[in-house]
């Protein structure tokens, strides 16, 4: 097992960096970054003058434009003034004590964003994990006891419809329903709590959150019941066809001491495996669309804005984190099968 665990870390190294290689030559080649940005904006604003940037310097006097002395101290303030295979490096470098570098629009560090950022898609990640779960493995488990009456077609349609419906769609009907649009006004349209909940007592600042919570973790949670429900109810029905449970009910043990007893141990399995990278994802996919359709400052947001503001660190690092947290949920993952079910050994597999 440690073996598997050492041979899984060093491959965890050339994926990493093949990741960030191609991100970063993808971007060297994405129009618009951020010195022709601030370029764009200064030119826009030439009919008022100059414009004092970076220190209080004025880079840009009406008509005349950047001057190639100005656009060269411009480049350098950003970083790009050496090569790219220098600035790669000293990335790496950097990236191996976890120094993520600086924010060229935020003012503060790209890791010191992230956490600012992580309330927020914790939130959201929490409760949508949570939910999911709660309700999906009940309810697999009751369409897998009752396969193929009413009830398990029914609750099988209703599933798979808001599963067929794509979370952002149905965040934004959730808005228009209930969020003050055409018809109610009942939830509010933004944000994770109101502009006075430092006023508000510890109930109400509870149930002012709760209610801000309500459309968002709707909207992401729809989709991903299917997927889990399906699951649970498939892995139940093919434990229920196996020999050991007939045994157990030519024994004349009671149909519930069956199924929770037996039955439930050996099909839970995949849903506990599952629990790492499902705890992950909660928080580092997904969200995107959500948190922008109901402006949530989160990571998912963070990650939108930044590229469409070309803001390279907080790309580069964001994608740095993510991956390794990722690799290591896939890890998670693979070491649980074995904590689960000890008759796995990944030291027994031929390579």
């Amino acid at each position: 097992m440690s073996a598997y665990i050492l041979k899984r870390l060093l491959l965890m190294i050339p994926t990493l960096f093949g990741v960030l290689l191609i991100t970063f030559i993808v971007i060297q080649f994405v129009p618009g970054g951020p010195v022709e940005q601030l370029v764009a904006q200064l030119q826009g604003q030439g009919a008022q003058g100059e414009v004092a940037v970076s220190g209080g310097q004025g880079l840009y006097q009406g008509a005349s434009g950047l001057d190639a002395e100005r656009l060269a101290e411009l480049r350098a303030y950003y970083g790009f003034d050496e090569p790219a295979w220098k600035r790669f490096g000293t990335m790496l470098g950097n990236y191996l004590s976890f120094n993520l570098g600086d924010s060229y629009f935020h003012h503060q560090s790209v890791m010191e964003l992230v956490v600012s950022k992580l309330p927020v898609s914790i939130s959201l990640g929490l409760w949508t994990f949570f939910i999911t779960y709660l309700v999906s493995i009940p309810l697999g488990v009751a369409k897998a006891v009752r396969d193929g009456t009413p009830f398990d077609v029914i609750t099988s349609t209703v599933v798979l419809v808001g599963y067929a419906i794509p979370g952002f769609v149905l965040g934004i009907a959730l808005l228009v329903l209930f969020g003050g649009g055409t018809f109610w006004d009942i939830f509010p349209l933004r944000g994770i709590t109101s502009d006075n909940w430092h006023e508000l007592s510890i109930i109400g600042k509870v149930l002012d959150y709760l209610w801000h919570m309500v459309l968002p973790v709707t909207a992401s949670v729809v989709g991903s019941l299917a997927v889990m429900t399906m699951l649970t109810k498939n892995s139940f029905m093919e434990e229920i066809r196996k020999q050991y449970v007939l045994t157990a009910r030519a024994k004349g043990l009671g149909e519930n001491t069956v199924l929770y007893r037996h039955v439930f141990r050996n099909a839970i399995i995949p849903l506990i495996t599952g629990f790492p990278g499902a705890f992950l994802a909660a928080f580092f996919t997904g969200s995107l669309l959500i948190e922008t359709i109901f402006s949530l400052d989160g990571l998912g947001l963070l990650s939108y804005e930044s590229v469409l503001k070309r803001d390279y660190p907080v790309v580069m690092g964001t994608l740095y984190l993510f991956t390794l947290i990722g690799l290591l949920g896939k890890l998670l993952t693979d070491i649980c099968y074995v904590l689960v079910d000890p008759r796995i050994q990944f030291d027994t597999v031929k390579q």
